[in-house]
């Protein structure tokens, strides 16, 4: 997998990660839309530690620096 996620995405997707997480432990999102939005916060810490993301490959997006 070659990378094409930036520090500024990475940090993006980390902190809407956190904000998603503290909504649904704190019970301001709840039920099916809570769990499905922390599975999506998920993803995005996963991708965020990968560095890569299969949506941008498919789109052709690159926000990583180093490879343009």
């Amino acid at each position: 997998m070659k990378k094409n996620m930036g520090n500024i995405d990475k940090i993006a997707r980390i902190l809407v990660a956190l904000v998603i997480a503290v909504l649904f432990f704190t019970h301001i999102i709840t039920g099916t839309l809570g769990i499905i939005l922390l599975l999506l916060a998920g993803v995005f810490v996963l991708t965020s530690l990968l560095s890569f993301c299969p949506l941008y490959t498919l789109v052709g997006i690159n926000t990583c620096p180093k490879d343009r």
